[in-house]
């Protein structure tokens, strides 16, 4: 069985973006607290992040779901690897692994 074509749209945006979150709305507008809330986290760590808005797409709506197994948006993506949706970002910036692993992967962002 072959994969769905939008997975190859989606391989594209973590590739190409060291740190993409699948999102409901975009950073400046956010359409979710979940989506507001990890956008937060990034902004706060002053991170660099391509946002891609699940509501507009219907096809990566549903097909970010099905690619990472994951069934709940938003997620985020280090350079092209899972790091979770929304309560896994927090805790992890809250205890130090997202800094840890933004450091391990070579992404800049602002230690406060």
């Amino acid at each position: 069985m072959s994969e769905p074509a939008v997975f190859n749209r989606i391989r594209e945006e973590i590739t190409e973006n060291p740190v993409t979150l699948f999102m409901k709305g975009s950073p400046i507008f956010p359409q979710c607290g979940f989506s507001a809330a990890v956008v937060g986290v990034l902004t706060h760590m002053n991170v660099k992040f391509k946002g891609v808005d699940v509501l507009s797409d219907p096809d990566i709506r549903d097909g970010i779901k099905a690619f990472s197994n994951w069934p709940t948006i938003p997620q985020l993506y280090v350079k092209g690897e899972l790091v979770g949706g929304c309560d896994i970002v927090r805790e992890m910036h809250e205890s130090g692994e997202l800094q840890k692993l933004l450091k391990d992967k070579g992404v800049p962002f602002a230690e406060h």
